[in-house]
């Protein structure tokens, strides 16, 4: 009988633990992320309106089409693809927000590939301005 009131509080306490998810705060602004190339920890910048995303990483500056699907998510197309792999439109999802100063984000391809699995990977970016 311990044990089932133990877990039921247990499981009470933990259901009412709510993410933060403030996404209309980050729409919009200049952010920083780190990520790893090869090993190597960088630091890349981003500049992001309402339709638009300017990218600074690795002294290049790349451009990309913002298409919201609702306040959290969104779709990247890059205005001047240079590759194939840069013609890959790219889904990002707000995962939670702390605040007004960062929010964790996930990302992958926003179309499957055929036989390849999707691949999401984690971030974090923070606001600058």
């Amino acid at each position: 009988m311990k044990n089932i009131f133990l877990l039921c509080s247990l499981l009470l306490l933990t259901s009412c633990f709510e993410v933060e998810r403030n996404c209309t705060e980050f729409k919009t602004g200049e952010f920083e992320f780190d990520y790893i190339i090869d090993g190597v920890k960088k630091t890349g910048r981003f500049v992001r309106t309402e339709d638009l995303s300017i990218n600074y990483y690795d002294g290049k500056i790349d451009s990309s089409s913002v298409r919201w699907i609702n306040d959290c998510e969104f779709i990247l197309k890059t205005i001047n693809p240079k590759t194939n792999s840069e013609k890959d439109d790219m889904h990002m999802k707000i995962l939670s927000t702390d605040g007004t100063s960062s929010y964790t984000f996930e990302y992958k391809l926003a179309v499957k590939k055929r036989n390849k699995p999707l691949r999401p990977q984690k971030g974090v970016a923070y606001r600058i301005k």
